[in-house]
């Protein structure tokens, strides 16, 4: 492995010309494909093999016109203080918002006459009203027309002395990415990009590569979208981790350049020499990151897997500009930029043969040769004092990670956005003057050859319900073979007791279809919501095992050791651990709210757990590879165990700290924004970052290589022979150096 990419960072530094030059007509021609594609299609939500989607699929089949996926806004309209709405006056201005808002747009199908459905559609106080406007187009096509004509009806309203509030998917949503929060992440980045390679251009090539493979990420998963079936949606995570490893990796290949050319390289030769090193750890670290992604699919929900596998891709990119591109732009920079202080002579001048042979001997044994540095003095400082330090961070990480055993999970809805939305107060004010549950219907499915009959039958069985506030009279299609009836819970759709009540029907249910002939289904997006978080829960294990278990496999043909790679596993779990007590701590609990600006507590994002452990094994694996290979390469190449760790702090530790203060700074930017969930998602991701990289892989790790001392790189002989070897240590460019070295002396002699 080391040999092979040793000669292909050679070849695209020799051919800096032409690599530049073919990524560049990738990254235009990925960009002009993606420009001509056709639009994506809107987001598609599906759980194969769950109730509710088993339930909407009858329905679409069924009642075709009333499952059709176009958007709706509900209206809701409460009459100034101490009236009605059903007085005179405040009649005739609902009628007119009513009349408005069905003729506000083409796309709008209309708008249902609140005072025709009464006893369905105000309140039992006569004080507040709803009507729900239809649209011909789903959400994602309502034009911006259609949003402000909305707006200029409801604002109408508002004039005239009404309280008027909108939700559903057709409102405008007002909370947007792309703040400054992160505007100020990727300005942290840059200042510590410069901090650490003392050189704006030294700096720069890792950002401008990392941008150019998520460009080519980006613009392939645009370009496919319409074939794939792969949303606008679908690119997210593709972006998040595709900038995250980007930067890291190049970050690790520059940085590697620079200390071969402070050991009196040649520019190519150190090209050659951080490609085949610090690129074979690139190639495995974006290996067990896309194991991680990919990995997602065993949760079955397309969406996830579509997500999960366009970023892998956006990774593969990544790692084959961090090993092409990245060499040949080292090519084009100013050679003493790119060198380190203290050995610019060797940068402006060829080595002569005496120089090679002694740059041969201190790349054998660098830990003897390097001046101590920030690094290397807190690795010695843990090698010390071993027990202390593991006893410190195990406790606290483990400490911070107990508020985990009362995760709640839940979807993100209405009643989670910011009380200064219009989403936010209507449905606070159905919930007011309707029941809490109003927000968060059931529906019932019966299928039976006397349907509607059926289902009102039913409807009588699950009224008994304590839970149940009331039911609707059931809706048969034409055939009268499928029946619809509604339930409204006595709770909101994100208490427990909903959860319970879901389980508690689908009971009765099952109890009613053994008596009977009919089929009946419990759905609805309360029950939606419950399933989908049930999913997830009972994918977490078995994704946890599968992508551990992978990485594993890889770390132990990596690092030749079990030992390494189980402590590397283990460290991510404790990390993961940590995180999620932090944010249960933070958005469940509710410390440091008003800090962090969180508007309301309540159960934490079920996708968030899946999508923390999937970025941030990445990013953990990322810095275990980076720090333990060069350690592993120390020892291979005769240190002992200390000063090997010693070695690998000293030359990678920096790196890997300043790619976690990048991390770090990005996702923080998150927790600027306006959305609880958007919050949610940042703090966990940076938190996570700094719990693995400064405690776990700075900390832990170190601790137990004192420990375990050789034991730690104990491989049995008979898994010996049979892992493959992959040389990520770069031996064999050493002997390939050293032999070739010898030659030229022999030449020399004979000559």
């Amino acid at each position: 492995m080391a040999t092979f990419l040793s000669k292909l960072g050679r070849l695209a530094f020799r051919r800096r010309g032409v690599t530049l030059l073919l990524w560049l007509l990738i990254f235009g021609g990925m960009g002009f494909a993606a420009s001509s594609a056709p639009m994506p299609p809107a987001d598609t939500f599906s759980m194969p093999g769950t109730e509710s989607q088993e339930a909407f699929d009858l329905l679409t089949e069924k009642f075709p016109d009333a499952s059709a996926d176009g958007a709706s806004a509900r209206v809701v309209v409460r009459a100034p203080e101490g009236q009605k709405i059903t007085a005179p006056e405040q009649r005739a201005e609902v009628s007119r918002l009513v009349a408005e808002l069905g003729t506000s747009s083409p796309q709008v199908v209309g708008a249902a006459d609140p005072y025709k459905t009464p006893e369905v559609s105000i309140s039992k106080d006569g004080t507040t009203a709803y009507t729900v406007v239809t649209y011909k187009v789903s959400a994602m096509e309502v034009s911006d027309k259609a949003h402000d004509a909305l707006d200029a009806a409801i604002a109408k309203a508002d004039k005239a002395g009404l309280t008027v509030e909108a939700g559903g998917d057709a409102v405008k949503i007002d909370q947007t990415m792309g703040g400054t929060g992160e505007q100020i992440g990727i300005l942290v980045s840059a200042i510590v990009l410069v901090l650490t390679f003392g050189s704006m251009i030294a700096a720069g090539m890792p950002l401008i590569t990392a941008l150019i493979g998520v460009g080519i990420g980006i613009s392939g998963i645009t370009a496919l979208g319409s074939t794939l079936g792969l949303s606008g949606t679908t690119s997210t995570l593709a972006m998040m981790i595709g900038l995250a490893v980007g930067i890291d990796y190049a970050l690790f290949i520059v940085s590697r350049f620079r200390a071969e050319r402070a050991e009196g390289r040649s520019p190519e030769e150190a090209a050659g020499r951080a490609v085949g090193t610090a690129g074979s750890a690139v190639v495995f670290a974006g290996l067990t990151v896309i194991v991680a992604l990919a990995g997602l699919a065993v949760v079955n929900i397309p969406m996830l897997t579509k997500m999960g596998l366009a970023a892998a891709g956006t990774v593969a990119v990544s790692v084959l500009v961090a090993i092409t591109l990245v060499p040949a732009l080292l090519g084009f920079a100013p050679v003493r930029v790119m060198a380190r202080k203290g050995r610019l002579q060797y940068a402006v001048k060829p080595l002569s043969e005496r120089k090679q042979r002694r740059a041969a001997k201190r790349a054998a044994k660098p830990a003897k040769k390097d001046k101590p540095n920030l690094g290397s003095r807190w690795a010695s400082y843990v090698l010390r004092h071993p027990v202390a330090v593991l006893l410190i961070g195990v406790v606290g990480l483990g400490t911070i990670a107990v508020p985990a055993t009362s995760l709640e999970l839940g979807l993100p809805g209405e009643g989670s956005m910011s009380t200064e939305t219009t989403q936010r107060k209507a449905y606070d004010m159905l919930s007011e003057s309707f029941g809490p549950g109003f927000n968060g219907p059931l529906m019932i499915t019966v299928q039976a050859e006397d349907a509607k009959k059926a289902a009102d039958s039913a409807g009588k069985v699950f009224d008994r319900n304590p839970g149940v506030a009331s039911v609707s009279p059931a809706t048969g299609n034409k055939v009268d073979d499928t029946a619809i009836i509604s339930i409204i819970p006595k709770t909101g759709p994100t208490e427990k007791k909903t959860e319970e009540l879901v389980r508690e029907l689908r009971d009765t249910a099952g109890d009613l279809e053994r008596s009977g002939a009919s089929q009946i289904l419990v759905s609805g997006q309360t029950a939606m919501f419950i399933d989908f978080s049930q999913t997830l829960d009972d994918a977490l294990l078995p994704y946890l095992g599968l992508v551990v278990g992978l990485a594993f496999l890889l770390l132990m043909v990596v690092f030749r050791s079990i030992l390494v790679p189980l402590k590397a596993a283990l460290g991510f779990l404790l990390s993961v651990a940590a995180a999620l007590g932090a944010v249960v701590a933070v958005f469940q609990w509710g410390w440091l709210a008003d800090v962090l600006g969180i508007e309301q507590t309540g159960p934490i994002m079920s996708t968030m757990p899946i999508f923390m452990i999937g970025v941030v094994f990445g990013l953990a694996m990322d810095y275990e590879v980076f720090l333990v290979s060069r350690m592993r390469e120390s020892y291979v190449h005769g240190a002992r165990p200390a000063e090997a760790v010693v070695d690998g702090f000293r030359h990678n530790g920096r790196v890997v700290a300043a790619a976690a203060v990048i991390m770090m700074s990005v996702f923080s930017g998150f927790i600027m924004e306006d959305n609880d969930f958007i919050k949610m998602i940042g703090f966990a991701l940076a938190i996570a970052v700094l719990f693995d990289a400064f405690i776990v892989r700075m900390a832990i790790v170190p601790a137990l290589f004192a420990l375990l001392g050789k034991s730690a790189w104990w491989l049995p002989k008979w898994l010996d022979r049979i892992l493959p070897r992959v040389d990520v240590e770069g031996e064999k460019l050493v002997q390939h150096a050293q032999s070739a070295a010898h030659s030229r002396r022999e030449r020399t002699l004979v000559g």
